[in-house]
C-alpha cells in the first residue's frame, strides 16, 4: 500500500483540502471542515509531527501501525512523529466525525521543558488497540484545553504565545496520563484479560527449557507478542500488580532459580547459564538484590 508521508503540517493542511494554518508549526483543526476523504484511500500515512486526535461519532476504521485501533468508544488519540496509520470511512469516503486534531511539529517544542519530556509520556508509543476512554466531564476538560490552544494560533503571535501555548500542552498531557491510569481501573475486563495473557505467555517461556538457548525474555518480544508497546505493557501491570514488566521476569527468574538451588544438585554457574545468563556474576547480583542472601547462601539454608 502506498505510504504518503507529510513533513509539514502545511502539507497535510492541503492535502485534506483546508486553508493553510495561521501558525506553521501548530494547528488545532475542526474534524467538521474534514468533508471527505481522498477517492484513493485508505492510505498507509506518516506525519513528521505529533498528532492528537478528539473526536466523536467515527464512521470507520483506523489501522495503527499493523494492529485495528479500537475507535467505537474510545475518544482521544496520540500519534507520535513517523508513525504509520490508515483510515477508512464508510458511505464512499464520507465522514461523519466530529472534534479536533491537534498537531505539533517537534520544532515548536524546541528549547522548551517538552523537548525531552514528551518523549517520555507512554502514551504516544502505545502499539495497543485502544484510544483513551473519556468521561464527559473529562471531555470537556480536555476540549477546553483544546480551545484555548486553538485561541492562541488564531491570535496575533507575540512573545508569549509559544509560553502559553507549552503551558496548554503540559496540562494536556498531565490529564491524558491520569485518565490513561483511570481506564486501567475502569476497564477492568480488558485490563485483566492482558493480564492473564501476558502471565500465560511469561509462564510459557520459562517452561519450554529454552532460556539457555534464547536466553532471558525480553521486555520488548513479551510486549510485541501482546501487540502492545514496552511502555503501555509496564504502565498497564504497573497499575494492576504494582511492578512493571522487568520486574515480573525477575521474579520468575529467582522463582525458577530457588527451585533449582533447593532441587538440584546444579552449581551456580551451571543455574545461571540455563536460566538464560551469560555471566554468572550477574545472576548472583540479581539474586542478591532480590533475597539478601548469596545463591550459595541460600542453597545452603535447606542443609
Amino acid at each position: 500500500m502506498e505510504l504518503l508521508r507529510f513533513k509539514t503540517i502545511s502539507q497535510f493542511h492541503k492535502f485534506r483540502k483546508l486553508s493553510q494554518p495561521e501558525h506553521p508549526l501548530i494547528s488545532v483543526i475542526d474534524v467538521g471542515d474534514i468533508k471527505r476523504l481522498q477517492d484513493s484511500e485508505p492510505l498507509n500515512l506518516m506525519l513528521d509531527f505529533y498528532c492528537i486526535a478528539l473526536k466523536r461519532n467515527f464512521n470507520g476504521r483506523m489501522k495503527y501501525g499493523q494492529q485495528e485501533y479500537d475507535f467505537e468508544e474510545g475518544i482521544l488519540t496520540f500519534l507520535a512523529p513517523r508513525q504509520v496509520f490508515s483510515i477508512e470511512v464508510d458511505n464512499e469516503g464520507v465522514f461523519k466525525h466530529s472534534g479536533k486534531i491537534l498537531m505539533v511539529h517537534p520544532d515548536f517544542l524546541w528549547n522548551t521543558p517538552l523537548t525531552l519530556k514528551i518523549k517520555q509520556y507512554e502514551f504516544f508509543g502505545y502499539a495497543v488497540n485502544e484510544a483513551l476512554f473519556l468521561s464527559d466531564k473529562e471531555e470537556l476538560t480536555i476540549a477546553g484545553i483544546l480551545e484555548n490552544i486553538s485561541g492562541e494560533c488564531h491570535s496575533r503571535i507575540d512573545t508569549f504565545s509559544q509560553d502559553i501555548i507549552i503551558a496548554q500542552l503540559e496540562l494536556l498531557f498531565s490529564y491524558a496520563q491520569r485518565f490513561y491510569q483511570r481506564q486501567f481501573f475502569t476497564r477492568k475486563i480488558t485490563s485483566h484479560k492482558a493480564l492473564e495473557k501476558f502471565e500465560t505467555l511469561l509462564n510459557a517461556s520459562f517452561e519450554d527449557e529454552s532460556l539457555a538457548t534464547n536466553g532471558i525474555p525480553r521486555v520488548q518480544a513479551i510486549a510485541e507478542a501482546l501487540n502492545m508497546s514496552p511502555g503501555y505493557l509496564s504502565g498497564l501491570l504497573k497499575t494492576l500488580t504494582g511492578q512493571s514488566t522487568q520486574q515480573h521476569i525477575h521474579d520468575k527468574l529467582i522463582e525458577k532459580a530457588k527451585e533449582k538451588l533447593s532441587t538440584t544438585d546444579l552449581s551456580v554457574s551451571e543455574i545461571a547459564y540455563e536460566l538464560g545468563f551469560e555471566h554468572p556474576q550477574s545472576f548472583s547480583k540479581l539474586f542478591k538484590t532480590k533475597t539478601a542472601q548469596s545463591p550459595l547462601e541460600f542453597r545452603q539454608s535447606f542443609n
